[in-house]
């Protein structure tokens, strides 16, 4: 435990409240990235409590959602939280939804439950009210949970509407159980994880991501965009911004 709270460079508190969770999550978002680049090297990732945390701990990388809250999952446990480990399938640019077991998400109880994910990529830096129908704000962006035809939806407000991220159930599930999706999103060319490379964090006001061959870093809602024209250079920039030496 000491190890992984000094990864997420997290000296606060280490009872399990309410505020110790906000501050966990955040910081486990500044710091360890969402990334998929063991993908394209051909490394296998596996569903694997053991693995997972000596990838993210002890060799210093990211990942992503089934390891990524697999890792949280287990750290939160070992501080003496109420962790359960939820199903969630990603919401699809056509309306439609992925399968199940397309996403990793998780349950936290304390005197009231909180929806935690520190593995979607660009979401929520501090955990979300369990509760239905309320709006969230964090920083400039509002969230908010929605109960329909027996499952719950975790939206984020754009400019014009709310748009849905992904739906859930409170159903409870064990870390083998994503087994066959993890598989399945580093081998099926269907699968945008496949398809191109990712590493990206959140920053304190914006987000850095290498995308590719691309350098894209946001503040304050302004973005610039920058080119890695080599793979030194795209090395180069895992390492400055993410500390990742592969």
């Amino acid at each position: 435990m000491p190890a992984y709270l000094d990864r997420i460079s997290y000296t606060g508190s280490l009872v399990a409240t309410a505020e110790a969770l906000q501050l966990l999550h955040r910081a486990h978002m500044l710091t360890v990235p969402f990334e998929n680049l063991d993908i394209a090297l051909g490394r296998k990732i596996i569903c694997d409590e053991e693995s997972i945390l000596h990838k993210i701990v002890q060799q210093r990388r990211g990942g992503f959602c089934y390891e990524l809250n697999g890792a949280f999952a287990a750290l939160l446990r070992e501080l003496g939280f109420t962790v359960t480990l939820l199903s969630a399938r990603v919401a699809r640019e056509d309306g439609s939804n992925g399968p199940e077991f397309d996403h990793l998400t998780l349950k936290v109880d304390l005197e009231e439950p909180w929806l935690a994910d520190v593995g979607f990529g660009d979401s929520f830096l501090e955990p979300l009210r369990l509760k239905i129908d309320i709006e969230q704000r964090q920083g400039g962006r509002k969230f908010r949970l929605v109960e329909e035809r027996s499952s719950l939806h975790m939206e984020m407000a754009d400019p014009e509407h709310w748009k849905r991220q992904y739906s859930f159930t409170l159903v409870p599930r064990q870390l083998g159980d994503f087994a066959g999706m993890c598989q399945y999103h580093q081998t099926s060319p269907q699968s945008s994880f496949t398809q191109k490379s990712i590493c990206s964090r959140a920053t304190s006001d914006g987000r850095i991501t290498v995308a590719d061959r691309k350098l894209i870093v946001t503040w304050n809602g302004k973005k610039e965009e920058s080119a890695l024209d080599s793979d030194q250079q795209w090395r180069e920039a895992l390492k400055k911004y993410f500390e990742i030496v592969l």
